[in-house]
């Protein structure tokens, strides 16, 4: 597997940053190559995904999730092997920094190049770009959700090696 990396920091207090990323559906606003995701249950979404002409159809399920500080996911079915966790640490009272890390296996040719010559770092970092241009622009999130989800909660009970 290979491992992601980024950061960047927003001028929206931790709340506001953290019930915008709880909105999975809007994630096509500013991800690049993500086509749709359909929350299915407060655990799980479908995906559906474009990149590089490739595309993916997969599901992910939350294994943890605690209100304004994290959100670990994992895949649990379809075209893609990934697991993750997106963090929010307040930085003060009006900013917060949001660190995303991600564990994928590349698949194919096309994957495996885009891997090596970190193209997928690049998408992140540009997705966290207009992540930070959307929520500050809007100047309020569209929602939140601020349930617990505790890994023993999952389906399995696994949580992402690492993370």
């Amino acid at each position: 597997m290979s491992m992601v990396k980024e950061s960047i920091d927003v001028d929206v207090p931790v709340r506001r940053a953290y019930n915008q990323w709880t909105q999975f559906e809007e994630f096509p606003t500013f991800m690049e190559g993500v086509e749709e995701v359909r929350q299915l249950d407060d655990q799980h979404c479908h995906w559906k995904t474009k990149v590089s002409g490739v595309r993916r159809e997969f599901d992910t399920e939350i294994v943890d999730q605690l209100p304004d500080e994290r959100i670990s996911w994992r895949t649990v079915g379809g075209d893609t092997q990934q697991k993750g966790v997106v963090t929010f640490q307040p930085l003060d009272e009006a900013h917060t920094r949001v660190s995303l890390a991600m564990d994928f296996e590349p698949e194919g040719m096309v994957e495996q190049a885009g891997d090596k010559t970190g193209l997928l770092d690049l998408r992140i970092r540009g997705d966290l770009r207009r992540f930070k241009g959307y929520i500050e622009e809007r100047g309020q999130e569209s929602g939140g959700w601020r349930g617990r989800i505790k890994p023993g909660d999952s389906d399995t009970g696994a949580t992402p090696s690492g993370m």
